[in-house]
């Protein structure tokens, strides 16, 4: 039998900006510095719930919850989710449950929050993991589609984004498409996605990821070893973890490979 420290779900209440929303979270206690999860598009907490049977992270405490428009999330108006709504969201859990100093992990979306998170809050956080979120324009290749292929209906976009990444030749495409409409909602596609591209068009995001006081590890998938700011992360000391057999979702194409490299860089901050 695995021995764990289960994770527990917890709904808890906000209100941003005139928004009511309802959290759903998982988390866990423990002695060490904890780990804060952060979802990408179309994916929630549960991408992160097999920390739960990972020794290397035993005693760690745990914090992943659903971003408004997500899973098991209730966002009263989805029209005005975007990164920085999502990342007043974090900063509230993050106060919620009092914790101070962190270690940051954010993929795709949510790497593009979290380092807004980091950015604006550098001193509390001990290390980020990036999985493949934002850096350059270039990184818009699910986001930039709502300017791609514009639509009215939200519906009918979904219903054909959902075709576009089911035939997507990359690791877990069809199975990231299977679930999205079981996983956000459609109403929520458009104010995330034109948010992502504004901000991965017009910020540095790369100055900023690279100029982060805090440890940092850039994850990617090997079918994405072309990304043109590669060379540019390792000359900056950002440690670079390439995921074999993977493309955009390394938790769902090699899960045990991510979880080592997590592991391994997250206890290598904290004695550095």
């Amino acid at each position: 039998m695995i021995e764990q420290n289960p994770l527990k779900k917890e709904y808890i209440p906000l209100e941003i900006d005139g928004v009511d929303l309802r959290i759903a979270t998982m988390h866990r206690e423990g002695k060490r510095l904890p780990i804060v999860f952060l979802h990408g598009f179309g994916s929630t907490k549960e991408d992160y719930a097999d920390v739960a049977f990972c020794p290397q992270f035993d005693d760690r405490r745990i914090i992943a919850f659903d971003a408004p428009g997500c899973g098991e999330t209730e966002c009263s108006d989805l029209s005005m989710l975007s990164i920085p709504f999502l990342q007043q969201t974090a900063e509230r859990i993050l106060m919620h449950y009092g914790i101070d100093r962190f270690h940051l992990v954010g993929h795709s979306m949510g790497g593009l929050t979290a380092l807004h998170l980091a950015w604006s809050n550098g001193s509390r956080v001990s290390s980020f993991a990036n999985i493949k979120g934002n850096l350059a324009p270039e990184d818009c290749f699910l986001s930039r589609q709502i300017l791609d292929y514009p639509t009215d209906d939200p519906n009918e976009f979904m219903r054909l984004f959902v075709e576009r990444a089911w035939e997507s030749p990359t690791f877990s495409s069809p199975l990231f498409a299977s679930t999205l409409t079981h996983k956000i909602r459609a109403q929520a596609v458009t104010p995330i996605f034109r948010s992502m591209v504004e901000i991965s068009d017009t910020d540095n995001l790369l100055a900023k990821f690279t100029e982060l006081p805090c440890a940092k590890m850039f994850v990617y998938g090997d079918q994405y070893r072309s990304l043109s700011y590669l060379g540019l992360l390792k000359n900056r000391e950002v440690r670079l973890a390439e995921i074999e057999r993977s493309g955009h979702f390394p938790m769902y194409s090699n899960s045990p490979a991510l979880w080592d490299q997590l592991g391994e860089f997250i206890d290598k901050s904290e004695v550095e």
